[in-house]
């Protein structure tokens, strides 16, 4: 009898372990069938946007109980949104866990209760978000004047829930003063399926509109909208126009001294040992910070490194190395450092160029170093007005790329001299690798370098010497003619 009961209890338990542990397996899993996104730029400054989201829930799947909202920022007040699930209203709508929202860290939850979509069935979210502030920013073309600058991602979910095809719509809606159908401009949207062109015309309330539709689309993607219009039509206090970059000037100018003190040495001198060679000058970079959406095109790389916030001592070799290019500049001593300016000085020179190069013509000392402050101050303050209303994430992410495709064309050269030719080109833009030196003695190896005939004007100690070879001469660089080969240089950094 006691067998029995044993054998009883172990087919209970074995019961319960199998049933809890289907239950545990169960996790969100569905498809979003279609989406209807639109977005009202309001006379006020304010944007209202609506969603209506169609789900498919898989079978299976855990019931869809909570849905987590995506939104631009935080300026929206809870008490006003409004949401129903199948037309019944969602009366639990609180503050999202920023864990639980897959792009950004501002939105909302929406506890769908009795009213959750269960497995194998489908269910209809509408919301409502009437105010949200702080969206608009200037617009940075030259083309037109006093415009002002929209852009909207839609929310997404996570991949690994959301899963298959959504036919999705997107509409932009413009502020209602804007009537005239060539006053305003889209912009090609980011990551978007569908057609870059959008449908427009005016809506039913009188607006200008921009349709974006596909259904091609997914649910998981993060695609990007924007639109451009005369500032005119919004109150000017509700453009965005605050710094996009914040810096300690206190902290800059006494680093500025420190660095200038014993000659200014541009990224030290390498030491023997490997924990020397990755030692670097460290300064307390600008933070820039950025609400906007999108890429700021058309950065140097100078201005993009200083975006990476990559040391200062880098950012003031890329910009001798920009001058010395430029035959602007000749560096005369290396220890201290001083440069022979070239006067007049040529065209086609940078700001921050020119401003680096008449603070040189300033006696070693207060005058220069003060200038040379000057100069870093006035490169972020630039920096910081061309970023305003672009996202920095996505402008860094964009320079990484060129970085990276810049590279690309050095390894992929055929020979030492195209090799040296291509690293001359692209030299600038190799330097915002954070492991410039190691990245470039692992594609030179131990073999030659052909380097490019400005070199002697940076290294005054350096004199080539040439060397006879089999094949057609190569160039070294304006004003001569002939293979040079050395040594791998000890580029600084």
């Amino acid at each position: 009898m006691k067998r029995k009961w044993i054998w009883l209890t172990l087919l209970l338990v074995l019961a319960f372990a199998v049933t809890t542990g289907s239950a545990l397996a169960q996790s969100y899993s569905f498809a979003v069938d279609r989406q209807v996104i639109h977005v009202y730029w309001n006379q006020d400054g304010s944007t209202s946007i609506d969603y209506l989201i169609e789900f498919n829930n898989d079978s299976g799947a855990h019931a869809i109980d909570f849905v987590d909202l995506g939104l631009p920022n935080s300026t929206y007040r809870l008490k006003d949104i409004s949401a129903d699930v199948n037309g019944v209203a969602i009366t639990d709508i609180s503050k999202a866990d920023p864990q639980n929202l897959s792009g950004g860290s501002d939105g909302i939850t929406l506890a769908l209760g009795a009213n959750a979509i269960p497995a194998g069935q489908k269910g209809t979210v509408h919301v409502f978000v009437p105010s949200i502030t702080n969206l608009i920013y200037p617009y940075e073309q030259s083309d037109r004047s006093n415009y002002a600058s929209v852009n909207f991602i839609p929310n997404y979910f996570s991949s690994s829930s959301v899963h298959g095809k959504t036919d999705m719509t997107v509409v932009l809606h413009l502020p209602q003063g804007v009537q005239k159908a060539e006053e305003p401009v889209y912009y090609d949207p980011k990551s978007w399926p569908g057609p870059s062109q959008p449908e427009s015309g005016f809506g039913s309330d009188g607006r200008i509109y921009y349709l974006w539709h596909s259904t091609d689309a997914d649910s998981s993607t993060a695609y990007t909208f924007g639109a451009a219009f005369p500032a005119q039509y919004v109150p000017e206090n509700t453009i965005v126009k605050a710094p996009a970059i914040t810096f300690d000037f206190e902290t800059l100018c006494c680093w500025g001294i420190a660095l200038l003190v014993g000659g200014f040495t541009i990224w030290g001198i390498y030491q023997g040992t490997v924990g020397a060679k990755k030692r670097k000058l460290q300064y307390l970079p600008p933070k820039i910070s950025i609400e906007g959406n999108g890429i700021k095109r058309g950065l140097t790389a100078v201005e993009a490194a200083v975006l990476m916030e990559e040391s200062l001592d880098k950012v003031l070799t890329m910009i001798l190395f920009g001058a010395i290019k430029k035959n602007a500049a000749k560096v005369t001593t290396r220890e201290p450092l001083e440069i022979e300016v070239t006067e007049p000085l040529p065209d086609g020179l940078q700001t921050y160029e020119r401003e680096f190069l008449l603070a040189f013509k300033e006696p070693a000392g207060a005058k220069r170093k003060t200038a040379l402050k000057d100069m870093m101050v006035n490169l972020v303050k630039s920096l910081s007005e061309k970023m305003k209303g672009f996202s920095r994430k996505e402008t860094v992410d964009y320079y990484k790329d060129i970085m990276r495709r810049a590279w690309e064309q050095v390894e992929t050269a055929d020979t030492p001299e195209v090799k040296g030719q291509r690293f001359d080109e692209v030299l600038e833009w190799t330097m915002l690798d954070k492991d410039f030196g190691g990245h470039t003695t692992q594609t030179f190896g131990s073999g030659p370098v052909f380097v490019p005939m400005w070199w002697g004007h940076y290294d005054p100690t350096f004199h080539p010497t040439p060397t006879v070879h089999t094949g057609a001469p190569v160039s070294t660089g304006s004003g001569g003619s002939g293979q040079v080969t050395v040594n791998l240089p000890t580029l600084p950094g």
